[in-house]
This record gives structure tokens, sequence and C-alpha cells, in this order.
């Protein structure tokens, strides 16, 4: 059976200058307090473990024979890509996993680079386990709503793997965070920031949605992409009033946005699998 690899899309980096300097909220503070505030990581320790996972599995794929350029789809299912018939027959760990599986240097190289681009902005609006949260949270949504099209389409075998649709999630997130004009950031600079975080989103879903439209011999999950930004974008909702009403008021927002997510990414996955396994 010829299955053919899907990748997540070369996602264009976004386009923005340093952060700014000025105090984050209280929630944040332990992480803004480090001495060396250059890109480090202790600055954003969720940014650069996601990434150096991303790149461990990868190195891995190499390790044992994957070809660094053009992978095998066989290659990527057996390292846990995502397969709809195998998800619908119990492999359901896959959604996670594929998020991590990257189909070349390339497709590694700029996921990573908007991770990283991302996540350092993010971070400090997050703290390092709420933005670990967001990357497996949306790309899981990502994932399953590129299953149950992907069902509903009969198409059984496209392989999908990435880190994008959670990089859509994180970019969703931020557009929300970051419109909350009670932050202790001048408002140009929130407004400045959340325009390049749109102008990227929207740039990249349109070359998505075009190479649906034009043969570019690259194909694109779009609607990974497109669960994982409207996922990022309703986790934000719930979390923008308690971003300045203290750490601890912050923490149980987020641990209570996060639990709820995962809840109904449980119930929607269930409800893919009653739908089409009936039929």
């Amino acid at each position: 059976m010829s299955l053919d690899p899907q990748s997540e899309g070369e996602i264009l980096p976004p386009r923005y200058a340093e952060a700014p300097a000025h105090p984050m909220p209280d929630y944040a503070e332990e992480q803004t307090r480090v001495a060396n505030r250059s890109r480090s990581f202790f600055r954003a320790p969720g940014t650069y473990t996601l990434v150096a996972i991303n790149c461990a599995v990868f190195l891995w794929m190499i390790l044992h024979g994957v070809s660094a350029s053009s992978p095998a789809p066989a290659h990527l299912v057996h390292f846990g890509a995502n397969v709809p018939i195998l998800v619908m027959h119990g492999e359901w760990y896959r959604l996670l996993t594929a998020t991590f599986v990257h189909v070349g240097i390339i497709h590694l190289a700029t996921n990573m680079w908007c991770l990283w681009n991302l996540g350092l902005l993010g971070e400090p609006l997050l703290g390092p386990l709420g933005l670990v949260a967001v990357y497996l949270i949306t790309g899981i949504a990502g994932n399953l709503l590129s299953l149950g099209i992907n069902m509903s389409q009969h198409d059984y075998i496209s392989v999908g793997a990435g880190a994008s649709g959670a990089v859509f999630g994180i970019a969703g997130i931020l557009i929300v965070l970051l419109s909350n004009h009670k932050l202790p950031i001048p408002i140009y600079e929130l407004k400045r920031l959340r325009r390049s975080v749109i102008q990227f989103a929207a740039l990249n879903l349109v070359i998505g949605l075009s190479t649906a439209i034009v043969p570019v011999g690259i194909r694109i999950d779009n609607s990974a992409h497109l669960g994982g930004f409207l996922s990022g974008l309703a986790l934000g909702v719930p979390l923008v009033p308690r971003m300045t009403s203290g750490r601890t008021r912050y923490l149980k927002r987020q641990k209570f946005t996060f639990a709820l997510a995962a809840f109904f990414l449980v119930l929607f996955g269930y409800f893919i699998f009653v739908l089409f396994t009936k039929r």
C-alpha cells in the first residue's frame, strides 16, 4: 500500500524585532529575573525543550536509516506520523507523536525557526509549562481535525507529520493574549507584536490554502493548520481576564482551561471514532 507523505507545510517565520524589555506580569517574574536576558535556555526553557525534542526525534530517525531530505512514508509511519486508518484502529498516540515527526530537514528547520520565534514571544505570557501545554493541545487538535476531514473524504492512508499545527496554535493564542491592553507593555508595542503575529498566521494560511488550488508538488495539511490555529484562539479567550490578576489566579485559570480543552479533545476524538466506525 503506497502512502504519500503529507507535510504540515513550510511555514514562513514571523517578522518582528526582539520582544520589548518591559517587565511582564508577576506570573512570569521568576523567568524575567534571570541575570542574562539574552535568548538563553533559562529565559525560555519551554521553547528550547520543545525545539530540542523535535530535533532529537529527527536525529533519532536519521540514525536509524531514515533519509534526511525525503523520508519514505513507511519510515514516517514507523516513527509516529499520523495515519487515519491506524488512528481509527486504536493508535491514538499518533495524534501526539506526529507533532514531533518531520518530513525532512527543511520541514524541521522551518518549523523550528517559527516555534523558536513564537515561543520566545509567548513564553513570558504563558510560562514554560503553559507554552508546552499549548503546543501539545493545539497540535493534537490540529491532527484531530485533519483526521476527521480525511475520514469524511474516505482518505485513510495520508501521512501527516510536523509541528506546524502546534506552531499555528501558539500564534493563535498569542493573537488573543496580546490584545490585553492591561499588560505592562506600551500599547504601541502590543499592537505591533500582535500585528506581526496576525500577518504571520494569515500569510502562511493563505500559502497553505493556495497549494490546494495550484499544484506545486507540496502537500500541506491545511486542516491541521486550521485546527491548531482555531484551538489556540479558543485557549486564549478565558486566559485574558486573569493575566494581570496575580500569578496564583492566572495559573489556576490556565490549569482549568487546559484541562477542559483536553476533555473536549477526548470528546471530539470519541465523536469521530463513533461517527466513522458505524458507517
